[in-house]
This record gives C-alpha cells, structure tokens and sequence, in this order.
C-alpha cells in the first residue's frame, strides 16, 4: 500500500549519485504524489522522472535564484502544497542551498519530512577503508587562496576522517594544497564516478596521488 504524503510539506527526497536504479520506492511514491519538484537542474530532474514515468511540474531552485525562488516555493507551500526537493544526486541540502529551503519552512512552521537516500558523502566513506567510526565533511574548498588555506590550517590537527569534494579540473591543486599541509605520508582514498560504470576507488598516500595525476588527467566526478 502506497504512503500517502500530507499536503502543506516539504519533503526532501534523496536522489540516487548515478545508478538510477538506487531510486527508493518511497522516493518514487512522494515525486508521484506531490503537487510539485523543486530541482537543482530541471534537465536532470527531466531525466529521472521519465526514466519512472512520473509527470509532474518542476520549478527550478538552485544556487543563483534560492532567494528569488525560495520565497515562491514557502508561498505555494502555504497555500497547501506539497513540494519534493531534489537535487541532481544525493540528499538535498549537503552542499546543496536546500538547506536554505529547509530553514525558511522551519521558521515558518512547515514540516518538513526526509525521505531518505543517496548520499556520495557516505558511500565514499564507507568503502574508503579508512576509519568511519567519526569524520567530518568539509565540503568544497574555496578558490580564494587566502581563504583556501585558512580552511586547511585549521584541519591540520584534525584527527577524524575528513571528507571533501572536488571537480576534476581542480583536482591536481587540491591534491598539492593538502600534501602541503598534511604531508607526503597522509592517506588518502579517491572515489570517483560511484555506483556508474567506471567507478574507481583509489586508496594510496598523499604524495602518491600527486604523482599519479601528474602522469594522468583527472576524470569523472
């Protein structure tokens, strides 16, 4: 029996990181049953719900319109809607500005509902070989240099398992920066293009990544 999901809510609802077929049930029934999606990308948000043949109205909400569209999407809300949130892979609202979306329902006494999925952060972790038992998510580092290397200074006595992301084309400075800062010696796994077909883990050192993408360029997310 389907769960019927409440009008008046949001619902922040996790999408799979590559594989669609990671996609939940429940994830299925709440795009099928609410009013309407706010999307990252609605070209992407396009793609998975044709792949399980749901028809509903995307509105889009991203980094750059999260004010504009934020305010429009508390109103529809508040007039009895309900919205699913997603993003183009993973939980909303990890670096992701559903966060903001979460807040400005919060303060307006709109419930707010997880249903849960993906997340790379997690699956990253998990198969990292490294210890999962307590870790800190760091996100994305800054391109401002000043502020890039402040964010780093301040993790150098960090004994907990950190985590970042990356994109490709800034990968190679990124491994540089923090050699730089946590030595030639540190450990490090690289997870790229998880739960996709080329999918790769690679668990080496520091100093050993550096000198791998020198010799290769950097592929996948």
């Amino acid at each position: 029996m389907a769960n019927e999901i409440e009008k008046g809510c949001l619902y922040l609802t996790g999408t799979p990181i590559g594989n669609l077929s990671d996609l939940s049930p429940r994830a299925v029934e709440t795009l099928s049953q609410c009013d309407f999606i706010a999307a990252e990308d609605t070209r992407v948000g396009a793609r998975l719900l044709n792949k399980f043949e749901i028809k509903k109205p995307q509105v889009s909400y991203f980094e750059h319109n999260r004010r504009t569209k934020g305010d429009y999407i508390l109103s529809r809300i508040l007039e009895g809607e309900s919205c699913a949130i997603i993003t183009d892979a993973g939980t909303p609202a990890i670096s992701d500005p559903g966060v903001d979306l979460v807040d400005l329902c919060a303060k307006a006494g709109i419930e707010v509902v997880a249903v849960p999925g993906c997340s790379a952060v997690v699956a990253a972790l998990s198969i990292s070989g490294m210890a999962c038992g307590r870790f800190t998510f760091e996100g994305f580092l800054s391109v401002n240099k000043a502020e890039r290397k402040k964010h780093l200074d301040s993790l150098k006595n960090e004994p907990r398992t950190m985590i970042f992301h990356e994109a490709p084309h800034k990968l190679k400075t990124t491994l540089a920066d923090l050699r730089e800062t946590f030595g030639d010696t540190r450990r490090i796994s690289l997870c790229r293009e998880l739960t996709k077909l080329n999918e790769e883990i690679i668990r080496t050192t520091l100093d050993a990544a550096v000198s791998l993408y020198d010799e290769r360029e950097p592929r996948g997310e």
